[in-house]
């Protein structure tokens, strides 16, 4: 019988083999506090902030610097193991590339988060391109704005983050 456990066990060992070489190619090792990080990014669901990993990783190994953490991420991210998207607080949230892609509505007023559909930006991204000659890549992302609930609460002060023009 075959299990989601084992699938997670056989893609972290995996992931361990295609780290050690993308190490050795920069001049590094497989350290321990490197395993530490990709043993938490196999057992992850959802998203990961660079914070929660290093908690994780300090827990049982308490010498592990932060820059070790963001360093071994990247290494990941480059081998498209992780993906990461950075909601409206500026957090870079990571999230293993077996999960299925999906889109953020972030109401900056509640803080709630709901998941989207894909096909929802589809019609943007096929304009982008027509319009702009831009391909999108939104197989991750987040729309931040006002949820329904926070919208219906009369509060005058309230209103969208919105990003300074370039």
């Amino acid at each position: 019988m075959h299990s989601p456990a084992c699938d997670t066990v056989t893609s972290v060992m995996g992931a361990a083999a295609e780290l050690r070489v993308a190490l050795k190619q920069r001049g590094l090792r497989m350290t321990p506090q490197r395993q530490l990080v990709l043993d938490v990014v196999g057992a992850m669901h959802g998203h990961i902030s660079v914070d929660q990993v290093h908690q994780q990783v300090i827990s049982q190994f308490p010498d592990v610097h932060i820059t070790t953490v963001y360093r071994t991420l990247e290494v990941l991210e480059e081998l498209g193991i992780v993906r990461h998207t950075h909601f409206h607080d500026g957090v870079a949230q990571y999230q293993r590339t077996d999960e299925a892609p999906h889109h953020h509505m972030v109401c900056t007023v509640c803080q709630a988060d709901t998941e989207l559909d894909l096909e929802i930006l589809e019609p943007l991204a096929e304009e982008l391109q027509r319009r702009y000659g831009f391909k999108p890549n939104l197989a991750h992302s987040a729309i931040i704005g006002i949820c329904r609930a926070c919208q219906s609460v009369e509060t005058p002060s309230v209103s969208p983050t919105v990003a300074p023009e370039r």
